[in-house]
């Protein structure tokens, strides 16, 4: 029989157009067999620039072309992290239509899906809880928790005689080596590895402050889909979701993707990679530190030689208070002279009553003049007993801080403090070794 699409030769004796007959065979393949499971080993696999992925199914008798076209292969996640990775000499089982391509006249078959050969229903077993979880928003980015910068100490759940555990020992104390560390060993394969696994991560929240840890590590090294199927369980994938601390997950390899991973906080690629996420840089710090201190030095000098710049030009510009009092009087002696010279000359001392109150005037500028010095030789004193300098020479010193106002009570200031300090003779300065505040007095 022939395709209803196209109608027969002419007669028996017509020759078939290639596209006619290529046609036919194609719809008759199509039509008769259907959609078929298919097992064979991968061999060369490629993707090209549009998305499509080709490659041929093959096993020690034959072998036949495989399409999987861009849509299928980014539903199954071919090349993405935690989708599915094809490569030569994998053993796989497709679900494909047999076809023709009517381009080259090939017979091939265009795949719908793929799943591992042997683990094909564990896998589908894991695509169905990844599914279920999913749903339930364990995997969902809000939940995700930033990781303490300076974690007091790390839980590490794995098994003690792995090879993880070693890398991360190692990792931790090159970046952190005051970091510590608690390990709650459990088993990371086999029957039990989940329940063990689970208890573990509950039982290092429920310690977490009296171990002094802030942080979880669950790892293990790399293996098979069977091999880290403890991870995949229900019962571990709920522990960490439901974690008080933040869950790293470092089970694995780089291609190794568990459920784990996507209810942890973040996942790391390896152990050593977690470890290498939880513990900071010690030698970087350091060196910033250092740097920072440095600065800190360079600040600090710069602002004592700028507060010594300007005490010096307050020092030169300070005049003596006995000096102004010395200018004052001169001035006053001389006032005073040319006062008695324009009264004078104003006034004929020839009668009587005029001598007599050039002598009353003078009595009274003398009277005014005593008066003044007396005030003088007062004002003079009490400046004197507020003089700074005499107090520094009786053996007191001014003490002021780093912004220049004196220093008054020692309640305000702290260790290592720098002060300058203001003597009967040249200044010094310091730094705050101890305070001892005095009482308040009323």
């Amino acid at each position: 029989m022939f395709p209803s699409s196209a109608s027969p030769p002419p007669s028996s004796t017509t020759a078939w157009p290639v596209s006619f007959l290529v046609n036919s065979v194609r719809l008759m393949i199509e039509r008769q067999v259907g959609l078929v499971w298919v097992a064979g080993e991968v061999s060369g696999f490629t993707r090209a620039a549009s998305g499509h992925c080709y490659f041929a199914l093959k096993d020690d008798k034959a072998q036949v072309r495989c399409t999987l076209w861009k849509t299928k292969a980014l539903a199954l996640g071919v090349g993405r992290p935690g989708g599915l990775l094809l490569r030569d000499g994998q053993h796989v089982e497709v679900r494909a239509t047999p076809t023709l391509y009517e381009g080259r006249g090939e017979f091939q078959l265009n795949v719908d899906t793929v799943r591992l050969a042997g683990q094909g229903a564990l896998y589908e077993r894991f695509l169905q809880l990844k599914a279920a979880l999913e749903a339930e928003g364990l995997f969902a980015v809000e939940r995700k928790r930033p990781l303490p910068t300076f974690p007091r100490g790390v839980a590490l759940v794995t098994s003690r005689h792995g090879a993880a555990l070693h890398d991360m020992l190692t990792t931790l104390a090159q970046r952190w080596p005051s970091l510590a560390v608690v390990l709650y060993p459990t088993a990371v394969q086999g029957d039990g590895a989940a329940a063990s696994v689970a208890d573990a991560i509950r039982v290092a929240n429920t310690r977490a402050d009296e171990d002094g840890v802030d942080v979880i590590i669950v790892a293990r090294g790399g293996g098979s889909l069977e091999d880290l199927w403890a991870f995949n369980e229900e019962a571990v994938v709920r522990a960490v979701a439901t974690s008080r601390l933040p869950v790293v997950s470092g089970v694995g390899h780089e291609t190794d993707f568990t459920l784990c991973d996507f209810a942890a906080d973040l996942r790391a690629p390896t152990p050593t990679a977690a470890a290498t996420a939880i513990a900071p840089d010690g030698p970087a710090w350091r060196r910033h530190l250092h740097d920072q201190r440095r600065h800190a030095c360079r600040v600090m000098e710069n602002i004592l030689a700028s507060a010594a710049q300007r005490l010096d030009r307050a020092a030169a510009r300070l005049t003596h208070p006995r000096m102004r009092l010395t200018a004052q009087a001169t001035q006053l002696q001389t006032l005073a002279a040319r006062l008695q010279q324009a009264w004078q000359k104003q006034h004929s001392p020839t009668t009587q009553r005029w001598q007599f109150s050039r002598q009353r005037w003078q009595r009274a500028v003398r009277f005014q003049w005593t008066t003044h010095e007396q005030h003088l030789a007062l004002f003079a004193d009490r400046l004197a007993l507020l003089n700074p300098q005499h107090v520094l020479a009786r053996g007191y010193a001014i003490v002021t801080a780093a912004n220049g106002q004196p220093v008054l009570d020692a309640g305000a200031l702290h260790v290592c403090d720098p002060v300058a300090i203001t003597l009967a003779r040249g200044r010094a300065t310091a730094t705050i070794a101890d305070v001892f505040p005095g009482e308040e007095r009323s």
